[in-house]
């Protein structure tokens, strides 16, 4: 599993013209991707990653301040633009095992107290946010302890 998350002071993703989810106080937006490997254990490593990792101002986690988070789904974090001109995409878990690892990212964090907001998976969605620093960090599930 795959995370890019991004220090933030708002953000919010719109489906249709709708706001499905947002934040505007700082927080977290991590766009979180799958791949046909992760399980549960994964998406454990990653949530417990997203709720500690201490990079809003102040060298603080979302965990220490109660910061809200913006989770959306990106399958695209498994692109392969390696060769030719057009990505593939083959690495990306399709629907049926990433909307359940996403969700559990997602209800975990809300177990454990945080407040987090969420895009529709599979949906088309326009993510805007407003970036703190700007400082964004790249996770990935096999490199977390």
């Amino acid at each position: 599993m795959r995370a890019v998350v991004t220090r933030v002071s708002s953000a919010s993703v719109e489906v249709e013209g709708t706001i499905v989810g947002a934040i505007d106080e700082p927080g977290l937006l991590a766009l979180v991707g799958v791949t046909h490997a992760d399980d549960e254990r994964e998406a454990d490593k990653i949530a417990r990653k997203l709720w500690g990792l201490r990079i809003l101002d102040g060298e603080v986690s979302a965990s220490d301040i109660g910061a809200p988070l913006l989770v959306v789904s990106q399958f695209t974090l498994y692109g392969d633009a390696r060769k030719g001109r057009r990505p593939s995409w083959s690495n990306a878990a399709g629907r049926s095992l990433a909307e359940p690892l996403v969700e559990h990212v997602v209800a975990l964090l809300r177990a454990w107290g945080a407040r987090v907001e969420t895009g529709r998976f599979g949906a088309m969605m326009r993510v805007s946010s407003v970036n703190e620093g700007p400082f964004t960090v790249l996770l990935d599930s096999a490199d977390i302890a």
